[in-house]
């Protein structure tokens, strides 16, 4: 096939969906029972490596897939220096009882807070950031 038999898709609308979202950690399992608890769900998938070890941990929220990978070399980013390359943000009818529960899960809150009344910035067991809002 030719440039000039490529058909012409600049204007059609996608209207994909995220299937699987994929974390990596040190320790992959914690990652994925701490949000996995987060979110109101257990584990309930685990994958092996070519050895046999579970490395990949996940569980279904709806149609969604989140895993949870364990990856030796993974290095938490220095936030908020660093950039981060993902971020999730989560919402509680209760926002201030999620925070204490997700701090008693294993989150830590650190001392810069830039979404003020709007949001709290969390670091999942991982060193990872993430936000806690109220419903909308």
């Amino acid at each position: 096939m030719t440039s000039t038999d490529t058909p012409d898709t600049t204007g059609t609308p996608l209207a994909g969906k995220i299937i699987c979202q994929a974390l990596w950690a040190e320790d992959g399992r914690r990652l994925a029972d701490f949000y996995a608890a987060a979110l109101g769900t257990e584990v309930s998938a685990t994958f092996p490596d070519e050895h046999g070890t579970d490395v990949a941990f996940a569980f279904y929220v709806g149609e969604a897939m989140h895993l949870f990978y364990t990856s030796a070399s993974f290095t938490a980013p220095n936030w908020p220096e660093d950039p981060l390359p993902f971020h999730m943000d989560l919402v509680f009818d209760d926002a201030w009882a999620a925070e204490q529960r997700l701090l008693e899960l294993g989150a830590t809150k650190p001392d810069f807070q830039p979404g003020g009344e709007h949001w709290t910035v969390l670091f999942d067991p991982s060193g990872q950031p993430f936000c806690v809002h109220g419903a909308r």
